[in-house]
């Protein structure tokens, strides 16, 4: 017999993906559908659940209830075996659920996970851990940082409205944000870039709760889409961000799109890193292309 093994991140969503998990049982046993479930009581403690399931032999899928920090945990235990993840998207993003096109309602991306269907993606490495969404390095990841610390998130989340969290914190990081100079090797090809804000490696066109940094992404192309943002004023840069919703930031002169399968960045002062919205830590990073290497329900 085959179960459904749900991880389920208690903290997703200020809550909410505990709630939703209550509904996701119900309904399972309603069906008649096996399954067994953990709650994550640490951080970290998705990876670690993950590499105690894939030992098992009774493994249908692994079930993300969460958002994408969920996610992120989860495929740093599963990255080389080829069990599939589900998502029921519970957290304050949901990125890596938008890009995939998995339904934001639980009830609809149950049955997508029961309908037992795959798809083989791409995922990032950055410094040795794996992303499936996007990393942000720089004015994106110290945001990212603020965001992950920040009271307003969990209010927001409350309200149904994460995503609002990110947008204030934009607002505060750019009043004392300082762009830095880079040496950005893409493909071996080394180039120096002054006064750059962020750099956004997308496997995925979606972050911070829908901004399309990166609209052209894909997670099956072997490649990565790199969005630069550089030599800006910081009231330009204020300017044209409601445009990111949207992706149509990219033609503005200050922001570089590119495509790579790996890249190497070096920096004068010290930017951080977010990896599908966890922090990932501070420069030099290697970043890499791991193809077909996740199924997806």
């Amino acid at each position: 017999m085959k179960l459904y093994y749900f991880i389920v991140n208690k903290l997703s969503g200020s809550g909410r993906a505990l709630k939703i998990w209550y509904r996701i049982k119900n309904l399972l046993q309603e069906n008649q559908i096996d399954f067994d479930v953990f709650i994550t009581e640490r951080p970290h403690h998705a990876t670690e659940l993950v590499k105690e399931i894939i030992q098992k032999k009774d493994v249908k899928a692994i079930i993300a209830v969460g958002g994408d920090g969920t996610v992120h945990e989860i495929i740093n235990g599963l990255v080389g075996s080829k069990i599939p993840l589900g998502i029921i998207p519970a957290g304050s993003g949901n990125d890596f659920c938008r890009g995939m096109g998995i339904p934001l309602q639980y009830e609809r991306a149950l049955e997508r996970v029961l309908k037992g269907e795959q798809k083989i993606i791409d995922v990032g490495n950055i410094n040795n851990k794996f992303f499936a969404t996007i990393v942000g390095i720089g004015f994106d990841g110290q945001v990212a940082q603020q965001t992950n610390q920040s009271q307003n998130k969990k209010i927001l989340n409350l309200a149904g409205m994460g995503s609002i969290s990110y947008i204030i914190n934009v607002l505060k990081v750019l009043f004392y944000y300082k762009p830095t100079n880079i040496d950005l090797e893409i493909d071996q090809k080394l180039a120096k870039h002054q006064n750059v804000w962020l750099i956004a490696i997308a496997n995925s066109p979606f972050y911070a709760g829908g901004m399309m940094i990166c609209p052209n992404a894909k997670n099956d192309d072997q490649l990565f889409d790199i969005c630069i943002v550089k030599e800006i004023s910081r009231w330009q840069l204020l300017r044209i961000f409601p445009s990111v919703f949207k992706g149509k930031h990219v033609t503005h002169p200050s922001v570089t799109i590119l495509k790579a399968k790996q890249l190497k960045i070096m920096s004068n002062t010290p930017m951080t890193a977010h990896g599908d919205g966890e922090i990932i830590g501070e420069t030099p990073f290697k970043i890499m292309i791991s193809p077909s290497t996740l199924f997806v329900l």
